[in-house]
């Protein structure tokens, strides 16, 4: 087999169909098509299976060998790193998966690392905390946002997220200087799917207050709009809010809930020099957003 092959296939499989893997790899779909067989052929088993509405499955021996594939092209691209870093360049790519509240420190990082190590690519991953931490261990991500804790990876702390209440400036409870979570029993409340859901779930169920979840919605965006529309309030961690509408008000929970943002990799020792130094960089962008 040649390292070729293995990243044709990584390709497919990142991007879940030939077809867009020849688009982002400059080839063609036969030519991909062909790579992929000839290494079935020479493994003597078959990797991908091809449905037309699920698009390309990997198969159960595909699915114990991605692991080791998304090992070998690391160990690649870390050799690539290391001999253009003796001729003193920065090279390589660092794919980043990320959600949505971390979005304040992706874009700080992307701005840095253009303007001090243009030749490195960030790819990002967007996803849910669940999904970026599979995208870790499987190692389709080499570091991504995530919250503590988390078990056998190393982390960077980044910020404190605390909860918050959002709800209409003409809202009964608008006036109050903090919202208190017995001051919401039995109070319309939205919930947002994707893993926000289950922390407010369970400050309701600890502090024995009724939750009343009169509607559960996918995006932020949705959950806004309709708190303007009067249809109820919802609990979210502040920095999930990027842009909040002019008749909408935050005002602090009690008593307080907060979660800890870091950035993990499930190796620093292991890491990339770009892994390294995005880290690096990270933790200095930390101090200033301390400050």
């Amino acid at each position: 087999m040649t390292i070729s092959q293995l990243q044709v296939l990584a390709t497919a499989i990142d991007t879940g169909s030939f077809t867009k893997a020849a688009h982002t790899l400059h080839m063609t779909q036969p030519a991909v098509s062909h790579a992929i067989l000839s290494l079935e052929a020479e493994l003597g088993v078959t990797i991908l299976l091809r449905d037309r509405k699920k698009g390309l499955i990997l198969t159960d021996v595909g699915e114990r060998i991605l692991f080791h594939i998304k090992e070998v092209l690391n160990h690649v691209d870390k050799i690539e790193q290391e001999v253009a870093a003796e001729k003193g360049f920065e090279v390589g790519t660092i794919r980043i998966g990320s959600f949505s509240s971390a979005s304040k420190f992706l874009t700080k990082i992307i701005k840095i690392f253009q303007q001090k190590y243009p030749s490195l690519k960030i790819v990002i991953y967007e996803g849910t905390l669940d999904e970026i931490e599979t995208w870790l261990s499987t190692r389709v991500i080499d570091v991504g946002f995530i919250t503590l804790p988390r078990k056998e990876m190393d982390v960077i702390p980044i910020a404190t997220d605390k909860m918050v209440v959002v709800l209409s400036k003409t809202h009964p409870l608008s006036d109050k200087e903090f919202i208190h979570i017995n001051d919401l029993d039995n109070k319309p409340i939205i919930l947002c799917r994707g893993g926000f859901e289950l922390p407010i779930i369970s400050i309701f169920k600890k502090s024995k207050v009724k939750l009343k979840a009169e509607f559960t919605v996918s995006h932020i965006n949705t959950m806004l709009e309709m708190i303007q529309e009067g249809l109820g309030i919802a609990i979210v961690h502040k920095l999930t809010i990027v842009h909040l509408p002019d008749d909408l008000c935050i005002k602090n929970l009690e008593p307080k809930y907060s979660r800890e943002i870091a950035l993990a990799v499930p190796s620093i020792k292991k890491a990339s020099i770009s892994v390294k130094l995005l880290i690096d960089e990270m933790q200095n962008l930390v101090e200033t957003f301390d400050e």
